[in-house]
């Protein structure tokens, strides 16, 4: 029964400390991290410098504070500002590191095209030097 447990605890130890796992854990902390960047950039900066006009004349503070006979539809729109600015910062960033990464391999060398000559010779001389070693087994 002892064998089953640490045959269990090892295959868990095993799991957790794949590196897919960690990567994953690393991935969620930050990416909760950058949900709270966005956040701020849209409750603290877009709201106030884009909205406040549309707030003001619509009599609130927060976008948040938006309603209708109960309905909080200013959660809502700021939902979709939040979803919006995110998607657009994702596009900016992986649109960086893709141009980036088209820099990179133009700016590496390419590597010539084998001569069919040379490499006709080198199978040439290597299957000489196979039949050779083969000749010489037999005797």
């Amino acid at each position: 029964m002892a064998s089953n447990n640490s045959g269990f605890w090892s295959d868990f130890r095993n799991f957790i400390t794949k590196g897919n796992v960690v990567d994953l854990a690393v991935a969620v902390i930050l990416g909760g991290a950058f949900g709270k960047i966005i956040s701020s950039l849209v409750e603290d900066v877009i709201t106030p410098a884009i909205l406040n006009p549309a707030l003001q004349a619509a009599g609130v503070d927060k976008l948040e504070d938006l309603s209708v006979n109960g309905i909080r539809y200013g959660v809502f729109l700021a939902a979709i500002i939040n979803f919006l600015v995110i998607g657009f910062s994702l596009f900016i960033i992986i649109r960086a590191i893709e141009k980036g990464k088209r820099r990179l391999l133009r700016v590496q060398p390419e590597a010539a095209a084998p001569d069919p000559v040379a490499v006709q010779q080198q199978t040439v001389a290597a299957l000489e030097r196979l039949a050779t070693a083969m000749e010489q087994r037999q005797l």
